[in-house]
């Protein structure tokens, strides 16, 4: 027999979400056949995926033995309290509310919930292709410029809460909270590696030094590289903006003529590596809970930013056209040169010295990508005056 901690908890209240406010009637079990034998789009709103996309996950939790239906709750109910509570940012009580059950089950299936994603989670996260990206062998701007590119690497902070005696490291530049984020992605908006856990004291390049030297590290496909802002190094593998040179649309105003190679490659380099603000913004939006610092232990706040990037990327690729998706989407953002400021994120430091790097390259590396950023710009550089000339 299952526990008794799974009995219906008569108990509510009034801490339910407004926009919820008309399930009180319902008790948990009605409340999510209702929404699953209800319209796609109202599965998308509570749960934050569609139907096929939440039952296909369903099954292969149960397929893997990583879920199973108890006496009281289904695998249907354990996956929608989970997904319910990170994509409405809601803690424990509110959702009793909902579910009428106790907060020991709902922490309960939560954490069972979030134990199961995070077992398969690997399987969500591929590394990149051998073929160029699409974004960039279909845009003149930057093919065949950065046709060895392969996405965009950035660090986020994610609030965490800690206790009295832990918050020293973990308070970032700005007075805050955090844990510093590492994330490779693609430029159609999916995660190929993500890192979490550092503190928010910790700079973006220690966070890089640490993925590529750890034992599930971030691997650069050989002759390939990731874009990279001017928080890091131009280094073996990873391609950063010149310095001393506007870099983000708010240093190119509308009607600004560019004036040399490095302006050039920097204002598209720019608009290239927006990727991973796009990508930030569509995880926030999907689920808010990372938006805040929910009280849970820290490995937990940890396995959460893993999970959330993790479902991120099974949602696009069962429902690429999803309609949260379509909000981050690549066309609405690189129509015009001048793009959407990026997203609040670690501040980029002024310059980065080579001997800031724990990753070992040599001087000659080093200056190998050096090289092979001037000759993309000047390449770039000469075609575009070319172009202007012919016109």
């Amino acid at each position: 027999m299952e526990s008794s901690d799974d009995e219906k908890d008569g108990a509510y209240g009034n801490f339910m979400p407004k926009e919820m406010g008309y399930s009180l009637a319902l008790n948990g079990t009605k409340f999510v056949d209702e929404v699953l034998n209800g319209q796609s789009e109202r599965c998308l709103e509570n749960f934050r995926m569609d139907k096929p996309v939440f039952y296909k996950l369903c099954d292969i939790l149960q397929g893997k033995g990583l879920l199973r239906h108890t006496n009281h709750i289904k695998i249907e109910e354990q996956l929608a309290i989970f997904l319910f509570i990170i994509g409405h940012n809601l803690r424990t009580r509110a959702v009793q509310e909902l579910f009428r059950y106790s907060g020991e089950t709902i922490s309960r299936h939560f954490n069972n919930v979030l134990n199961a994603i995070m077992a398969i989670s690997l399987e969500f996260f591929q590394p990149p292709g051998s073929d160029v990206p699409p974004e960039i062998s279909q845009d003149p701007r930057f093919y065949p410029y950065f046709k060895d590119c392969v996405g965009a690497v950035d660090g986020i902070h994610i609030p965490v809460m800690v206790g009295v005696d832990e918050q020293g490291p973990f308070r970032n530049k700005n007075g805050l909270l955090s844990q510093n984020v590492l994330a490779a992605c693609s430029f159609d908006l999916k995660f190929h590696y993500v890192l979490a856990g550092w503190e928010g004291s910790a700079s973006d390049l220690r966070v890089l030094n640490s993925a590529l030297t750890r034992r599930n590290k971030l691997q650069v496909p050989e002759g390939r590289f990731y874009l990279v802002d001017n928080k890091y190094a131009n280094m073996p593998g990873f391609i950063a903006p010149y310095h001393g040179v506007p870099y983000n649309s708010n240093e190119f105003p509308i009607g600004y003529h560019l004036q040399d190679a490095k302006e050039l490659f920097n204002q598209r380099h720019f608009l290239l590596r927006n990727a991973t603000d796009r990508i930030f913004g569509a995880l926030k939006e999907r689920f808010p809970i990372l938006m805040s610092a929910p009280p849970y232990p820290l490995q937990t706040q940890v396995k959460l930013v893993v999970a959330a990037c993790a479902l991120h990327n099974y949602i696009r690729r069962e429902k690429p056209d999803d309609l949260l998706f379509k909000m981050y989407e690549q066309e609405t953002v690189l129509q015009i040169e001048e793009s959407l400021p990026p997203l609040e994120v670690e501040q980029a430091m002024m310059h980065v010295n080579s001997y800031d790097l724990e990753v070992a390259f040599e001087a000659e590396q080093l200056e190998l990508s050096s090289q092979l950023r001037d000759s993309i710009a000047t390449e770039m550089w000469d075609d575009y005056i070319r172009d202007l000339s012919a016109m």
